[in-house]
């Protein structure tokens, strides 16, 4: 098996070059047919997984990095000494050695003097770009009002680094599946894919910063690097100014776009405003190099020599969960339903932005919206699909009455509900009208329990009477007779006529 890097270069070559099979197995030394297996696999993730030795400093490090940032600003001799910033950690929980903390303080001051060398501080060579060549990315955040409150978002930028064509958008977080999101969304608007791409050393895109340009680049990302067929370049570790252009927008946001931002009911319709201002400011804005153009006008032009965007990326997060008996499973605080046939077994729950999907045995068997909780003391939301329990109710009608996730019916079914339960089975009555939900639309089923509830005492079988005649409405067709055999004269409605047949002797 080859490695998710190399898959990479040999799609860029191909698709992108139109380097032929031949000249890439010459280069790489590959036979034909895995060079063509490759080109043609759609799942680009490799199936062995890196291993991930964990730390029992992982937890600790962004306290730490805190701890030694604000023991820098401090006076040389009332700085606490790394043994000392050892023994905190210690009333924290912290389980590991001092040669761990020692070797990341190491680390974090090399770090630090390399961001504070004065040579060349601030002197800088200007970069100029070619149509298509690259586009820079960076995350900001931002404060809107949604929803009547007043929150912080995470902000993905994007800016072309020829025509400075730029675009923003709105997230919770700066997890995985919002970062690929993004880059679905800012092709799609930037009308292309550039040839690289040009990040800092966030989490979400490199696991580990080696020496110089050396990165382990996260294979998630790489798998979308690779969808997309562009180059992913990283700058030097504290050194933004590499990518100075989307820096900028970054500030400009900060400081201007958010201040003129109205309210919003929602995240989507706070990204359509922001698509909508990105826009209006490419007409605005003067190009920097060439003053005679805005920045649309050469984005048009830019736009020709960008690869055509491919679909969009199925930028999911997966993750492995057990369902509790309860059929729920949890995710960041908060509670999904999902079908009782489930129950106390491992499924999988792809993460998107927007939506969680829970699949088992390779089909979708469930489907919610994503809640963010931003209160993280507070215990989490429970999100019901009462269609979910319904197994359970047949089998145990009972908990119809103080169920949970039944308070999730409509009006309708509630007042049904409370008719039947006046009477002994109603229960077991008002299961079997929700079970109907499984063979039947559930709108029909809606209708059918309105029009039942019009009587003074509905019933089961009055609700399945009524669903029965509204999905079996079809009329026959008008009839058009010949003249031959119409009706001249009505027939009179005389029953006395039957009495001849009775003959006299039964005649009273």
């Amino acid at each position: 098996m080859i490695n998710v890097a190399l898959v990479s270069v040999i799609r860029r070559w191909h698709f992108r070059e139109g380097m032929p099979i031949r000249e890439v197995t010459r280069r790489t030394g590959l036979s034909r047919n895995t060079v063509r297996k490759y080109l043609t696999v759609k799942d680009l993730d490799p199936s062995y997984p890196e291993r991930h030795s964990p730390s029992k400093l992982d937890e600790y490090c962004q306290t730490l990095t805190s701890w030694l940032f604000r023991e820098s600003k401090r006076h040389r001799k009332q700085r606490k000494s790394v043994k000392q910033l050892y023994f905190d950690l210690q009333l924290l929980g912290y389980e590991g050695s001092y040669d761990r903390v020692a070797a990341f303080a190491r680390k974090w001051k090399q770090a630090q003097h390399l961001a504070q060398q004065t040579a060349g501080k601030q002197a800088y060579v200007p970069l100029r770009f070619a149509m298509g060549e690259a586009f820079q990315f960076d995350w900001g955040d931002g404060w809107a009002f949604i929803d009547g409150k007043k929150v912080r978002l995470q902000i993905a930028h994007f800016k072309l680094s020829c025509s400075r064509a730029f675009y923003l958008r709105a997230y919770w977080t700066q997890t995985h599946e919002m970062l690929f999101d993004a880059h679905n969304h800012a092709f799609r608007v930037l009308g292309g894919v550039p040839e690289r791409g040009i990040y800092d050393n966030m989490k979400t895109a490199v696991d580990k910063v080696g020496r110089g340009k050396e990165r382990v680049v996260n294979r998630r990302f790489l798998t979308m690097v690779s969808h997309y067929l562009f180059d992913a370049d990283f700058c030097n570790a504290a050194a933004g100014w590499e990518k100075g252009q989307v820096e900028k927008v970054v500030q400009d946001a900060r400081n201007g776009l958010w201040h003129q931002a109205p309210r919003f009911a929602n995240l989507n319709e706070l990204n359509h405003w922001l698509e909508e201002q990105c826009k209006i400011e490419w007409q605005k804005t003067r190009h920097v190099e060439h003053t005679d153009r805005s920045i649309a006008d050469v984005w048009l032009e830019e736009r020709r020599q960008l690869m055509v965007k491919p679909t969009d990326f199925d930028g999911y997060v997966e993750h492995t969960k057990r369902v509790s008996s309860t059929c729920l499973v949890n995710f960041e605080r908060n509670r999904y339903s999902v079908p009782a046939s489930f129950a106390n077994q491992r499924i999988s729950l792809h993460v998107y932005p927007e939506r969680l999907e829970i699949i088992a045995e390779d089909h979708q068997v469930a489907i919610h919206l994503r809640v963010f909780n931003r209160d993280h003391n507070g215990p989490g939301e429970t999100i019901y699909d009462w269609h979910h329990y319904l197994a359970v109710a047949q089998r145990k009608p009972g908990a119809l009455r103080n169920g949970a996730p039944f308070d999730e019916l409509p009006e309708s079914f509630k007042s049904l509900q409370k008719i039947l339960m006046r009477h002994p089975g109603g229960d077991r009555d008002m299961v079997d009208v929700l079970a109907l939900v499984l063979h039947y639309d559930e709108k029909d089923v809606e209708r059918a329990i309105i029009k039942a509830l019009e009587i003074e005492r509905p019933s089961k079988a009055h609700v399945i009477n009524c669903l029965h005649r509204l999905i079996n409405q079809d009329t026959p067709m008008p009839l058009n007779p010949p003249p031959s055999i119409e009706l001249l004269q009505e027939p009179e409605a005389n029953t006395t006529r039957y009495d001849q047949l009775r003959g006299n002797r039964h005649a009273h």
